[in-house]
């Protein structure tokens, strides 16, 4: 009896060892997979971090960019006021040789912001005057509603200021005989999205028409003899107009595109206002706005 005690107390020692051995190389199984996820875990971390590290260098780097170049074009605006454009925003006050000069390098083509930036319209002496005596009679209901804007400047056509201006300037400013067109060119200068390029001509074609104004991107520019896209009528078109990223070109004549220009002048200087780059008091804000209302409606009416 007493060794088939043994017998079985030998079995169960050898199976619990058994299970003991068992137990122990699972562990170990156990043991060096955590080490690897947790080795791995490690180096997924460092690469994310690594490239996290990576992207902000990258984005701190055009930070800077952005940061120097807003400083600058704050510097361009603070500089330029009504009574004394900046010549670099102006462009059209340098002498005609400086402009053809700087014409000679070629085109660029701009968006309608762009575009206004370097076409701000500048006034004459005698009309600086006019308007200085004018600025001390200031219409007080047009006043106000700017000055309501102004605390809360947006580009929302539901304040009084510029519903006002788009049912007096802008909309008739921009109503041609394609109606189709003008709500599609009305939209595109509202979006910033607007392009506008003098037409270019190949220098094989420059030979063949006797009106170049040299300084575009083949070597020369001219008008076209076309029908403008807005208007219907037969003019001889020195532009052309692109909407947004639409591949479609349209020949505008000059009339029109002074319309436009002087629509996109309005926003670019809203925006401006809009963005906190304008630091004048208010009466000077609302005289340039006067003076670009005035522009449209002169615009409007075929001066240019």
């Amino acid at each position: 009896y007493c060794l088939q005690e043994l017998k079985l107390k030998g079995e169960e020692c050898e199976r619990l060892s058994h299970l003991r051995n068992q137990l122990e190389q699972e562990l170990e199984e156990l043991t060096a997979s955590l080490f690897e996820e947790a080795h791995k875990m490690v180096r997924e971390a460092n690469v994310k971090q690594a490239t996290a590290e990576k992207q902000l260098k990258e984005a701190q780097g055009k930070i800077d960019v952005l940061q120097a170049e807003v400083t600058a074009l704050k510097t361009l605006v603070l500089t330029s006021t009504p009574s004394s454009p900046n010549p670099q925003l102006h462009p059209q006050l340098l002498s005609p040789g400086s402009r053809r000069a700087g014409r000679t390098g070629g085109h660029t083509r701009n968006k309608s912001a762009t575009l206004t930036l370097s076409q701000l319209q500048s006034e004459p002496p005698s009309e600086n005057a006019h308007t200085s005596r004018q600025e001390k009679e200031l219409d007080s209901v047009l006043f106000a509603e700017f000055l309501s804007w102004r605390e809360k400047p947006s580009l929302d056509r539901s304040s009084a200021f510029l519903t006002r201006i788009y049912n007096e300037e802008i909309g008739p400013c921009l109503s041609f005989t394609c109606s189709e067109l003008s709500r599609s060119v009305q939209s595109a200068v509202e979006n910033n999205i607007l392009t506008i390029e003098p037409v270019a001509l190949t220098t094989s074609q420059m030979d063949k028409t006797s009106a170049v104004d040299c300084g575009g991107p083949n070597g020369c520019r001219a008008p076209v003899e076309t029908k403008c896209a807005l208007s219907g009528m037969s003019h001889l078109c020195r532009h052309r107009i692109k909407l947004g990223d639409k591949e479609n070109y349209y020949y505008i004549s000059p009339s029109s595109r002074a319309r436009i220009t002087a629509v996109c002048n309005f926003f670019t200087y809203i925006r401006y206002i809009q963005q906190g780059l304008v630091r004048h008091d208010a009466e000077q804000m609302f005289c340039e706005v006067m003076r670009l209302r005035r522009e449209m409606s002169v615009a409007k009416l075929g001066f240019f």
